[in-house]
């Protein structure tokens, strides 16, 4: 039987709840609980209650309230927090539980996560969600790295999860995470500043008909919207997420600059707070250019 706490209930971990309620035969008979620092501020904690909720799962008061005697922990908090996570957590964890890492960090900072948990005696997983976990939920492809990934493998599989080990040691998963951000994150930047720029010159359609003839395999305009739609729902997380892949690329003593001007364009249209629903491109692009521009 697999007792189950998470650390941070937002998009992520609130899919995974969701996706395994529908499983059959689960391994998860005592209620799941979890630690939210929302539950300390005066305007959030009334959503994570409900959220919580909806979805039955009991909301702590403090990190001990929702890990104490836990056999599985699911760390989920943004990037720049998950350091932090593991040390809030680290006295409260159970010898031999096992703390799954699923947060988009650095290889650096993952191995710097696993020193804390595992001095505390639990076992520790880096593990790389590498896809939106909407629609899939529970069954978005995971990645797992580490000395206890192939445990890990089998309690995910118990669960309905999608998740498979890339290696025996901490850093691998998320290394594969981290460089193919480069690309997903940074081709969402790219497109903000070529879109946002052209539909300033007045010459939208144009460079998007340009694009579609030079590489007629993507929809050039359903693809520049839905990135619009990525950074202006998700920009503030990914922005801490790219900080994390500038530092895996220093790490690895190469230069980051496509990686840390990314941060800039996600960090600036995510902290709009700019709604994308049911919006066509040049409609996301306007309200985008409405708030971003003097």
């Amino acid at each position: 039987m697999s007792t189950i706490a998470i650390i941070g209930f937002g998009e992520a971990a609130q899919a995974f709840v969701a996706g395994w309620k529908t499983v059959e035969d689960s391994p998860i008979k005592a209620p799941i609980a979890t630690f939210d620092i929302k539950i300390k501020s005066a305007d959030q904690r009334r959503g994570l209650l409900d959220a919580c909720t909806r979805l039955d799962v009991i909301s702590g008061e403090s990190p001990r309230d929702a890990t104490t005697g836990k056999s599985a922990i699911f760390c989920l908090v943004t990037a720049d927090r998950a350091l932090e996570a593991a040390k809030m957590v680290a006295a409260y964890l159970d010898k031999s539980s096992l703390y799954l890492d699923c947060n988009s960090c650095s290889p650096s900072t993952k191995v710097a996560a696993a020193k804390i948990v595992e001095e505390a005696g639990a076992r520790y997983i880096d593990v790389a969600v590498m896809a939106p976990v909407y629609p899939a939920r529970h069954r978005t492809p995971l990645l797992l790295s580490g000395s206890e990934a192939t445990d890990a493998e089998a309690l995910l599989a118990s669960l309905g999860m999608n998740a498979r080990v890339a290696g025996d040691k901490i850093g691998q998963a998320s290394s594969i995470k981290m460089l193919r951000s480069v690309m997903i994150k940074g081709f969402e930047a790219l497109t903000a500043e070529c879109v946002l720029a052209a539909r300033r010159a007045g010459v939208e359609d144009a460079v998007l008909a340009s694009l579609q003839a030079s590489d007629p395999g993507i929809d050039w305009t359903a693809r520049s919207s839905y990135n619009l739609e990525r950074m202006m729902v998700h920009g503030t997380r990914r922005a801490a997420e790219m900080v994390e892949v500038a530092a895996t690329l220093r790490d690895l003593g190469l230069p980051d600059g496509m990686a840390s001007a990314a941060v800039d364009w996600q960090r600036r249209i995510g902290n709009l707070g700019v709604s994308a629903a049911d919006l066509s491109l040049n409609q996301r692009i306007d309200r985008i250019l409405e708030h971003l521009l003097p």
